[in-house]
């Protein structure tokens, strides 16, 4: 197989992972099959998982099978949220089954649904349950990477995320990558009042990128607003913690202005919305 062919860079000495059709069947299988060795959560037993087309964040390069999911987000009194699919129930297998989707999301012929977030365990997580009584506000992580120190300086873990944080977006950088790409936080979503294993890690990026590709896309323009995007941050591929301009390894992947997973390599571009397959995991029957 010709060398540019391969996902990880000659350099990474490490083995080599064959390109594949991002969402196909037999990649899928690679994530569903590291989260059930790396979390006992992630058992077949439960309801609500099965063939799921979501939009994610774009992988591009690395071993990781698709991308990360992108949550719609929506702006309320100056506090930002990530959108709640609607409760319902379906039919699934001869039993009546709790699950959360939105057919159509604001006319964009797009089912969002809780189903692209189970994975990696994370459908075992309380803000997963269809009805958790958990609410939508992004709230600061109490622990952000280094590379995010405005967290640390100007704002507190577990503080509501304020639109009025992000009026130097279209300036701020760090020491990683380029500048005046955006500004990221790491925030938690649907989950206040739980134990750190049950936290459902996401970043939030405000770009003017973002705000640019709004403009001319649907979807975008639906699950932006103001340049703001979010997304679950677990890698697809052993469910590590990537993160947006958070590792000076980056470079070495010419990833400093992606998001860059240093577990294994994995990139993806958080400015590139793509539709991706996958087979969704179950939540978990309840006791």
């Amino acid at each position: 197989m010709p060398e540019d062919e391969d996902k990880y860079p000659v350099e990474s000495d490490r083995r080599r992972f064959v390109k594949g059709v991002v969402g196909s069947a037999a990649l899928a299988g690679v994530g569903t099959t590291g989260a059930a060795a790396v979390n006992s959560a992630t058992e077949q037993s439960g309801a609500g998982g099965g063939a799921t087309t979501a939009m994610a964040i774009e992988n591009t390069d690395g071993p990781a099978p698709r991308g990360m999911p992108q949550i719609p987000i929506e702006i309320e009194d100056g506090e930002i949220k990530g959108v709640w699919p609607e409760v319902t129930e379906i039919e699934q297998q001869g039993q009546t089954v709790t699950i959360t989707q939105t057919k159509n999301y604001k006319g964009t012929d797009v089912t969002y649904s809780s189903r692209w977030f189970q994975y990696c365990g994370v459908q075992s997580y309380t803000g997963l349950k269809p009805e958790a009584d958990q609410e939508n506000f992004f709230r600061y992580s109490s622990s952000p990477p280094v590379a995010y120190g405005w967290q640390t300086e100007d704002v507190s873990g577990g503080d509501r995320v304020q639109v009025s944080d992000f009026e130097d977006y279209e300036n701020w950088e760090n020491s990683i990558g380029s500048g005046g790409l955006g500004k990221p936080a790491a925030v938690t979503w649907r989950s206040q009042d739980v134990d750190n294993s049950n936290t459902i890690p996401v970043t939030l990026i405000r770009s003017k990128r973002i705000e640019e590709k709004a403009q001319e896309n649907d979807w975008l323009a639906a699950s932006t607003d103001k340049g703001f995007m979010a997304y679950l941050n677990k890698c697809t591929h052993f469910c590590c913690v990537p993160g947006w301009k958070t590792s000076e390894q980056a470079s070495q992947f010419n990833a400093e202005d992606d998001v860059y997973c240093p577990c294994h390599q994995s990139v993806y571009d958080p400015f590139k919305i793509v539709e991706t397959t996958f087979t969704a995991l179950p939540v978990p029957a309840e006791d």
